[in-house]
């Protein structure tokens, strides 16, 4: 089976007509997820609603029904702006293979303000020719290939695996699912089939007397039954009254954390994390300024320090000089005396002079060359010029720059406490905020504690219900024993009581087959999605009520709380997955918000690995956040798209049209 087309008129917020192309195609490839985009409230929901209507008609389990009638949910969904003589239509294409070969079919739902006979008309195309035959069986039809029993298993949406991930047991509705998906229920229904059978002949041989005793038996399980019947319909209620206290609790702790109430709760202690702070900043300004009272302030003067060495080394050098042409000059005088004692010739003492007077000149010259000496350093005060840029200074100022550095981290994380603190709730808004919160848990708790205790009167009424139905099948069967022997009506009676524990041993045998290959199928598909393959080793499900239980490699039962909420979530998703692959119906899958209560890890696995493989057709409805222009490029990327659709809401006119284009 596979959608191709829906058309929706005047159906809830969608005003006039709007066609989605739902055909998994694209240039001719094969591409299986249909992505329709739309925000919170903007008409999702409504698309998933549309197509269970215009598949089920009156036996529709639409989310805004409750227990309205169907003449007065028609009424109620039809758009606001719709006129009394506007219609409001639902179309729904599909390709199915009929009498051998894929055909298409187009249903067709319509009606408008004015009711006729209280419900809508129904109109199926087979090949664009009107088939009143598929109109008159429709319900049969459709039993066939998506049966309604089943139908949550394929149609579903955010909601429905959180429920699933929470609970230890799946609900009734998906217990029903799945034994209608696995065909358990066949055996059951023919099992119960019998049962009346057998009661009806034994009541038959009943005599006048033993009839009363049977009728006031019939009786009470009659008034047993529809007060069950009143019990489910207020547990029906006190249930929707615990997911409306969930969503409000939830609603109201996200408000919480949005404006500031977190935060508010914390103030005293971000104050104090700001006081510390103001601290620390003061405390590196005191030891900056004690850095600043040695060397450092020399650092400004850098050039004019290089001046001064270079002038003191000048002056220096200077102070060598005439300290050395002193020494020279005696030392020339001497050697001028000695020469005369030896008695040296004149001409050669002249030449020695000559040479003496030259020498002396030079460095006499190189004595005026030097710059004028004003700073009168000695080597040692020179020395201490020097080491003071290359050594104190450039310590004291890395140093310098690191408290600096330091300071300007300090001034940051004051700015950003500072801003958080400002944006925390004032004490009148955070009071508000916690007591929403805390009505918000108090509801939840009221209504969790009514809902167990509906729960267990059904839980009772069962057992009164059984009970009494046993206490009606030992007199059936203690009053006709007699009579049995005399009526044809033995054979039946004896035959169908081996029937019925034949029946019981092949639901039991039936029952184990499937049920191993549904254990194969969602451990497979959980290690997949959860992509570690050392986590869990084996899945059992419990053959009464559907409870899954995991195992590690050592055999060892894995609490199931042991998971986190993602991966929870992730093998509810596995379990559906599992479902639909054991049950080899090749059906459309529909999800509504799919990824709203998944990390970014978990919501990674499921865009990658599930939904391009889940089924040949993937109808996804998500908000910005959930499939997100990373998430949605992944699988353009993957080529797994065929068709992008936007759904704009109005807010001023509560309007949604849908268009071409996704949200990026």
């Amino acid at each position: 089976m596979i959608f191709t087309e829906l058309v929706i008129e005047n159906f809830g917020a969608y005003v006039g007509k709007q066609t989605i192309n739902l055909r998994p195609e694209n240039d001719g490839s094969i591409r299986p997820i249909v992505l329709i985009g739309g925000m919170n409230g903007g008409g999702k929901t409504t698309l998933m609603d549309a197509i269970r209507l215009a598949l089920y008609g009156q036996r529709a389990k639409c989310s805004t029904r409750g227990n309205l009638g169907y003449s007065e949910f028609l009424f109620q969904s039809v758009n606001s702006q719709a006129t009394l003589a506007d219609i409001t239509k639902i179309e729904l294409s599909f390709e199915d293979i009929f009498e051998g070969h894929w055909q298409q079919f187009k249903i067709i739902r319509a009606w408008n303000k004015e009711l006729k006979d209280g419900k809508d008309s129904l109109s199926i195309e087979r090949e664009d020719r009107f088939d009143s035959n598929l109109e008159d069986n429709w319900d049969e039809y459709i039993e066939n290939i998506l049966p309604l029993g089943i139908s949550n298993l394929f149609l579903f949406d955010g909601e429905q695996v959180k429920e699933l991930a929470e609970l230890d047991t799946p609900p009734p509705a998906v217990v029903e699912a799945i034994n209608n998906l696995l065909g358990l229920e066949l055996a059951e229904r023919l099992s119960v089939d019998l049962s009346v059978l057998v009661n009806r002949k034994r009541k038959a041989v009943a005599n006048k007397a033993q009839l009363l005793t049977i009728e006031e038996i019939e009786q009470k399980l009659v008034v047993k039954k529809e007060n069950r019947q009143q019990l489910q319909k207020d547990f029906a209620e006190i249930e929707k009254k615990l997911k409306q206290a969930h969503k409000q609790r939830d609603r109201a702790q996200s408000k919480f954390n949005q404006q500031g109430g977190k935060i508010a709760a914390t103030r005293e202690v971000i104050e104090a994390k700001i006081q510390d702070f103001n601290s620390q900043l003061e405390q590196k300004r005191l030891e900056l300024i004690k850095v600043a009272e040695s060397s450092l302030p020399l650092g400004l003067i850098t050039p004019l320090l290089a001046d001064a060495r270079k002038q003191g080394e000048q002056e220096v050098k200077s102070q060598q000089f005439k300290q050395a042409q002193v020494v020279l000059e005696a030392r020339d005088q001497r050697l001028l005396n000695y020469l005369s004692d030896i008695s040296l010739s004149s001409e050669s003492i002249n030449k020695i002079e000559f040479f003496i007077e030259t020498e002396n000149k030079t460095i006499a010259d190189s004595i005026k060359a030097t710059a004028d000496n004003y700073l009168d350093l000695t080597e040692k005060q020179l020395q201490q010029l020097i080491s003071i840029p290359q050594d104190r200074l450039a310590i004291e100022t890395k140093l310098s720059q690191n408290i600096i550095k330091e300071i300007e981290q300090l001034k940051t994380k004051i700015n950003i406490t500072e801003t958080q603190l400002a944006s925390a709730a004032s004490p009148e808004d955070y009071q508000k905020l916690v007591d929403a919160v805390e009505d918000g848990k108090a509801a939840v708790s009221r209504y969790k504690i009514l809902y167990d205790l509906a729960q267990e009167k059904l839980q009772n009424i069962d057992k009164e219900i059984d009970r009494i139905q046993q206490e009606l099948n030992r007199k059936l069967k203690n009053y006709s024993e007699e009579a049995i022997d005399k009526i044809g009506d033995e054979h039946i009676i004896k035959s169908a009581t081996k029937v019925q524990e034949t029946l019981k041993l092949f639901k039991e045998k039936l029952t184990l087959k499937k049920l191993n290959k549904l254990e194969t199928e969602v451990k497979d598909c959980f290690l997949y999605l959860l992509h570690k393959s050392n986590l869990i080793n084996r899945v059992t499900i419990d053959s009464d009520r559907f409870k899954l239980e995991l195992y590690d490699h050592n055999g060892q039962l894995f609490p199931k709380q042991r998971l986190s909420a993602g991966e929870k979530q992730l093998l509810a998703i596995a379990f559906l997955w599992g479902l639909a692959r054991v049950s080899g119906r090749n059906l459309p899958i529909a999800i509504d918000t799919p990824l709203g209560r998944l990390d970014s890890s978990h919501r990674h696995n499921l865009v990658e690995r599930y939904f391009p493989t889940a089924s040949h057709q993937v109808i996804l409805l998500s908000t910005d956040t959930e499939i997100s222009e990373k998430e949605v490029t992944m699988l353009r990327e993957q080529e797994a798209i065929s068709q992008e659709y936007l759904l704009k809401y109005n807010p001023d006119s509560r309007q949604t049209i849908a268009e071409k284009g996704y949200f990026w």
